[in-house]
C-alpha cells in the first residue's frame, strides 16, 4: 500500500514533465521555427552627377547612391541570389543596378552600397517629363525582388523572397531626393 502513493506521485511528476515539454516545444515551433521573408528597403538616397536638362529637349541624368538594406527577422540566416533594382519614371524603366548575392545573418540587417545610373534618354513615346522638370520635381518609383533561402539550424531550408516598392521625388532645385516611401 505504501508503494501505491509513491507510484501515483511518480506518474504525476512524469505527466507534469510531459505537459511542460509539449508547451516548450510548441512555443519553440511557433517562434523560432516560423520563417518569414526578409524586408528589403532603400536607406537614404543621394543624387550625384546631376545634369541639368536642356530647354528644348527635356532630359534628366543623375546617379542615385543608396544603401540597399536586407532585414532578416528570422533565427536563421538568409542567403539571397543576384538581383536587380529598377528605377521607373511613370512606368518606364530609366535605370537599373545589380544587387550582388549575399547573406543576411540571423536577426540582423545587411546593407549594401548601390549606385543606380538614371537617364531619361531611354524613355519612349510622349511623356510628361518636360512638365515635371518645369515644376521642379520628377517622380520616380523603384522595384526589386530578392529571392533566396532561410536556413534554420543547418537542417531546415525554406525558399523565401523579399519585395521592395518605393516612391520618391527628385527635387531639381537642390538635387535632393525627397518623399522616399518604401513598402
Amino acid at each position: 500500500m505504501k508503494g501505491d502513493g509513491k507510484n501515483k506521485k511518480c506518474l504525476a511528476y512524469v505527466a507534469i514533465f510531459i505537459v511542460f515539454q509539449i508547451i516548450v516545444i510548441t512555443a519553440f515551433a511557433l517562434t523560432v521555427m516560423k520563417v518569414k521573408g526578409p524586408k528589403v528597403r532603400f536607406g537614404a538616397i543621394v543624387a550625384e552627377n546631376f545634369s541639368s536638362p536642356a530647354a528644348n529637349s527635356p532630359s534628366l541624368s543623375l546617379n542615385l547612391v543608396t544603401k540597399f538594406a536586407v532585414k532578416n527577422t528570422n533565427f536563421g540566416h538568409f542567403k539571397y541570389q543576384n538581383s536587380t533594382v529598377t528605377i521607373y519614371y511613370r512606368g518606364q524603366a530609366i535605370g537599373t543596378a545589380d544587387i550582388p548575392q549575399g547573406k543576411a545573418k540571423a536577426r540582423s540587417t545587411r546593407r549594401t552600397d548601390v549606385t543606380i545610373n538614371i537617364n531619361t534618354d531611354k524613355l519612349s513615346g510622349s511623356t510628361n517629363l518636360g512638365n515635371d522638370i518645369n515644376s521642379g520635381f520628377v517622380p520616380l518609383t523603384s522595384e526589386a525582388t530578392l529571392k533566396g533561402k532561410v536556413e534554420l539550424m543547418k537542417i531546415i531550408k525554406k525558399n523565401k523572397s523579399g519585395k521592395m516598392s518605393c516612391s520618391m521625388s527628385v527635387n531639381l532645385k537642390n538635387s535632393n531626393i525627397q518623399d522616399l516611401k518604401c513598402k
